[in-house]
C-alpha cells in the first residue's frame, strides 16, 4: 500500500529578533498553520535559500533586510506582514510585484489612544505651562484651563486608533468629529467628512488628533494654509508621522500663536539607537509643546499583542481566508492620482 506524502506546511520567515513574550505569541497564533524561520538564527550562508523559501514574511523594519537583493528573493512569498500599523518604511518599489503587503493596523490603538488622552489633558490643563511657570517662581492662578467637556476633538484618520481615541474623550463628554477615507463611521460621532472636508474639520476643533497613514496623499496636508484654520487656543496632538504636518509652519505657529498648543510623539528626523535627538527648529524652547519619543504605542504588553496580531493575520492568509489591512501600494508610490481637495 503506497502511503501519501505529507503535505508540506508553508513556511513564516520573520526578520526580526524576538523577546520572549514576542516569540511566544507568535507560535502561539501560527501553531498548526506554519513553520517558522527566524531569520537572525539563519547561518550566513542560509538566508538566501530562508528568504527564497518563505510563503509570508513577519517584519518590522525594512533594514532587517539587505537591501533590494535580499528583497528581491520573495518572488514566492505571498504575504509581507507588517509588525507596524503604518508601512511608509516599507520599500514598495524594490518588493516583487506578486507580494501583498498588510499592516498592522489597530494593534496599538489602546495604548496609543491613552497617550493623546494624557498629551490632550496635559495641553488643556496648561500643565508644562504651569510647571515651567512654577519652577521659575510664578504662581499663574488666574489663566484658565480648557475643559474636555463639550469640546470638540477632530480625529483625522479614523482607522483602529482614532475610533480608540475617539471612545476615551467621549467618556468624558467631548464631540467627536472624524475624517476618513468613506465619510462614514458606526461609531458615535457627531460628524463625520472625508479629507475634502478637512477644512471644516479643522475650524470646528478644540483638539484635533492626526492619526492617520503617512501616504503620498497625506504628506504635508496640515500647512501653514491649515493652521491658520484652526481655533488660537487650539490643541494639535500629532501621534502618526511627523511629516504629515508641515515641521516650519507648525513651529511659526505655535511661536506667533502662544495660546496654541501641540502634543508631539512622531517626529520629523528620529534617531537610531543609541543616536542623539535633535530638532531642525528649536520647538522646545517654546513652552507650549509637549514632547515625548515616538513611544505612545510602548506599553509592557503591546508588542506582544501586536505580534499575536500580525501573526493571526498571516495565519488567516495562509488558510485562504482574506488577510486583513491590505494596502494599496499605489498609495505610497508612483503618481499620485488624486487630490484631497
Amino acid at each position: 500500500m503506497t502511503s501519501t506524502p505529507a503535505t508540506k506546511r508553508p513556511v513564516v520567515l520573520v526578520t526580526l529578533r524576538p523577546s520572549a513574550e514576542l516569540r511566544e505569541a507568535i507560535a502561539g497564533a501560527l501553531h498548526g498553520v506554519a513553520a517558522i524561520t527566524y531569520l537572525p538564527e539563519v547561518a550566513e550562508d542560509q538566508r538566501a535559500a530562508a528568504l527564497g523559501s518563505a510563503d509570508a514574511v513577519l517584519a518590522w523594519l525594512p533594514s532587517e533586510l539587505r537591501g533590494p537583493e535580499e528583497l528581491a528573493l520573495l518572488e514566492s512569498t505571498g504575504l509581507f506582514q507588517s509588525m507596524a500599523a503604518g508601512v511608509d518604511q516599507v520599500p514598495f518599489d524594490e518588493l516583487p510585484d506578486g507580494v501583498a503587503v498588510a499592516s498592522n493596523a489597530g494593534a496599538y490603538a489602546d495604548p496609543m489612544a491613552e497617550h493623546v488622552l494624557a498629551m490632550a489633558l496635559a495641553l488643556a490643563k496648561r500643565l508644562p505651562q504651569n510647571h515651567a511657570a512654577m519652577a521659575k517662581g510664578g504662581f499663574d492662578r488666574q489663566t484658565p484651563t480648557k475643559a474636555i467637556r463639550n469640546s470638540v476633538v477632530g480625529i483625522v484618520g479614523f482607522g483602529g486608533i482614532g475610533q480608540s481615541t475617539g471612545r476615551l474623550f467621549r467618556t468624558l463628554g467631548a464631540r467627536v468629529h472624524a475624517v476618513n477615507r468613506s465619510g462614514h463611521t458606526r461609531e458615535p460621532v457627531e460628524w463625520v467628512g472625508t479629507l475634502r472636508d478637512l477644512d471644516a474639520a479643522l475650524g470646528a476643533a478644540d483638539i484635533l488628533v492626526v492619526s492617520l497613514p503617512l501616504t503620498r496623499e497625506t504628506r504635508g496636508l496640515i500647512g501653514a494654509r491649515e493652521l491658520s484654520l484652526m481655533k488660537p487656543d487650539a490643541i494639535l496632538v500629532n501621534i502618526a508621522r511627523g511629516p504629515i504636518v508641515d515641521e516650519d509652519a507648525l513651529y511659526e505657529h505655535l511661536r506667533v500663536t502662544p495660546t496654541f498648543s501641540a502634543g508631539i510623539d512622531a517626529w520629523w528626523q528620529e534617531p537610531s539607537p543609541g543616536e542623539s535627538f535633535t530638532t531642525r527648529r528649536p520647538l522646545f524652547d517654546l513652552p507650549n509643546v509637549l514632547g515625548s519619543p515616538h513611544n505612545s504605542a510602548n506599553t509592557g504588553d503591546s508588542l506582544a499583542v501586536a505580534g499575536r496580531l500580525a501573526a493571526e493575520n498571516i495565519a488567516r492568509f495562509l488558510r485562504g481566508e482574506h488577510a486583513l489591512h491590505l494596502i494599496d501600494r499605489y498609495a505610497y508610490v508612483g503618481e499620485l492620482s488624486r487630490d484631497h481637495g
